[in-house]
């Protein structure tokens, strides 16, 4: 049975023992100077001692007892980096036990039974101030929630390691919680903070187990610093397990990386390798380990490649802007209607890069708006040079990327470009994610309002890609429906896929906007669509992305029918 006095006071003492009427009799002596913590075996004692890492003075602890003893209780706490830092004072009337238990890291012993009320007090006195200046230390180098070393403490110790014990091959453990400001956002911060604090438990509670430090390095980032485990997947599995608890209401995904030990690689390296391999699993709930491996060690090279490559790939004209056709399908023939411009990277060393290598890239390192600026400046001059040269008028779609939306210069850019070339604002339409509705919503509505009332024509891009619900969609300003490629390419033979298009093109009519869909390949892919109302469609059927002199034969030959 476990009972806390109600009253609050500085200091909480834990007695832990298998008899109330012991427990009562310290917590009589006590009562009046301390706060008191209860629990009758060894068991409970720790449990409550993981909870209360942190608060903890001192703990009161029987050696004998018939679940857990206290010996056992001690061999666990020397093995956890916080428990230790907790004093312990063992209750027997063995004098041979109370010399194994200084051994085990006792700090002192009472003896049994409790016929000296002013000594008790003051070993338990004396003990606690002798700790308070540890305790100090301990305060600074660990986080107060979780009870792990804070990130510089965390890698001052970890570089001891690696220096100076170089017998221990160390991997590197990154811990991240998916989507943990939604969290937060939905249930609150309390609930968060039990979150953190449960994985903090965990992690020390493995440690016990093993050999190795931990840290709780940023707000959902937790790093161990740990002898190499058989099995990782066990270890996430464990920490899974313990958040799942929580609550039965509020689904807790974690995700792991780990960069196995590698000679003369200091932990900050090691431990970077982690957040690549952690982050590569960003969302993935079905395979949310990764351990880092040689083929990551070469992509990360050549991002870095890229990453440099970009500003000179700019200036020397090694970016490319290629053309795709949208046809209008609901006229027989089908007739050129506009373009989406796409970029491509043909690199000096490296050849045509496909985009799907570097757009995340540099999306993810805030670089996107570098790219997306070159493309609609080269679509713009592009649909003006087509127009002066051979009197045709194509509009162009360009993609405008999240961190486009929030650059306060953004509408000043594109005016300047619109006015600059001479063109009308119908001439270039602008593609925004589904996903840029949903973060920041309020801010990202105000600009494309702004946009379309200026002239642009907004075009919903990767409709159906899962972020939006169907009673947002009247609020969000657009004026063409991009259907996402997944729900063509299995119309023809999948009934489910065939119904959910039919969906969304009933949608599209009830908000009064056009559709078009992306990834046509076949006659039978065209001819269910044109059938069910679909405006516009890209696709290899038609073309696949040209580059501009290329695609020009496509303009001509249009020139020519009409």
């Amino acid at each position: 049975m476990i009972k806390t006095k109600q009253i609050q006071r500085p200091q909480l003492v834990m007695i832990v023992d298998d008899h109330e009427i012991n427990r009562d009799a310290i917590g009589a002596i006590l009562e009046d100077d301390y706060e008191l913590l209860f629990a009758e075996n060894g068991k409970e004692a720790l449990d409550l001692m993981q909870k209360h890492a942190t608060e903890l003075s001192i703990v009161l602890l029987d050696l004998m007892m018939p679940v857990m003893s206290g010996f056992e209780v001690l061999a666990f706490i020397q093995k956890d980096e916080l428990l230790r830092t907790i004093p312990v004072i063992v209750l027997t009337a063995e004098k041979q036990a109370e010399l194994k238990a200084l051994q085990m890291g006792a700090a002192d012993f009472i003896t049994k039974p409790f016929d000296m009320p002013e000594v008790i007090l003051a070993r338990v006195g004396r003990i606690i101030e002798l700790s308070e200046g540890r305790a100090l230390i301990s305060a600074a180098e660990r986080d107060p929630l979780t009870g792990l070393y804070n990130r510089n403490f965390f890698f001052e110790y970890a570089n001891r390691l690696y220096h100076y014990h170089p017998e221990y091959k160390m991997d590197a453990v990154v811990i991240n919680i998916e989507r943990f400001h939604t969290i937060n956002a939905l249930n609150g911060r309390s609930f968060g903070d039990d979150v953190l604090r449960c994985i903090g438990v965990e992690i020390r509670l493995f440690l016990a187990e093993t050999e190795g430090i931990s840290s709780r390095v940023e707000a959902d980032r937790f790093e161990i610093y740990c002898i190499p485990q058989p099995d990782y997947a066990a270890v996430l599995a464990r920490l899974q397990e313990a958040v799942s608890r929580i609550s039965s209401k509020v689904n807790i995904h974690l995700r792991m990386g780990v960069k196995p030990w590698q000679e003369n690689i200091d932990p900050v390296i090691l431990f970077d390798g982690a957040q690549a391999a952690c982050n590569m699993v960003r969302g993935d709930y079905k395979n949310p380990l990764m351990i880092y491996n040689e083929d990551m060690h070469l992509q990360e090279l050549l991002n870095q490649r890229l990453l440099n490559g970009l500003l000179p790939a700019v200036k020397e004209k090694q970016l490319r802007v290629f053309y795709q056709p949208k046809y209008d399908i609901l006229h027989d023939p089908p007739r050129l209607s506009s373009a989406e411009a796409l970029i491509r990277w043909d690199h000096p060393e490296l050849g045509m890069i496909s985009p799907g290598q570097f757009v995340p890239l540099f999306e993810g390192n805030g670089l996107i708006g570098i790219v997306d600026s070159f493309v609609w400046e080269e679509a713009a001059r592009q649909v003006a040079s087509w127009r002066d040269r051979l009197g045709f008028t194509l509009p162009v779609s360009v993609n405008l990327s999240r961190s486009d939306v929030f650059d306060p210069t953004l509408i000043d850019r594109l005016v300047h470009l619109i006015e600059s070339n001479n063109l009308s604002y119908s001439n270039i339409k602008l593609e925004v994610t589904e996903s840029a509705y949903t973060d920041n919503a309020g801010q990202v509505l105000g600009v494309i309002r702004q946009l379309r009332e200026l002239g642009f024509e907004i075009e919903m891009d990767d409709f159906g890609s899962g972020y939006s619900s169907l009673n947002m969609l009247s609020d969000m300003p657009f004026d063409v429906l991009k259907m996402d490629m997944k729900f063509i390419r299995s119309i023809e033979t999948n009934e489910v896929d065939r119904r959910l298009v039919t969906l969304i093109l009933d949608i599209a009519r009830y908000l009064g906007v056009r559709v078009v869909a992306e990834g046509v390949e076949t006659e039978g892919q065209l001819n269910i669509l044109r059938d069910d109302g679909c405006d516009l469609v890209q696709g290899y059927y038609f073309s696949r992305p040209l580059p501009p002199e290329e695609f020009e034969k496509l303009i001509l030959r249009e020139i020519e029918i009409s």
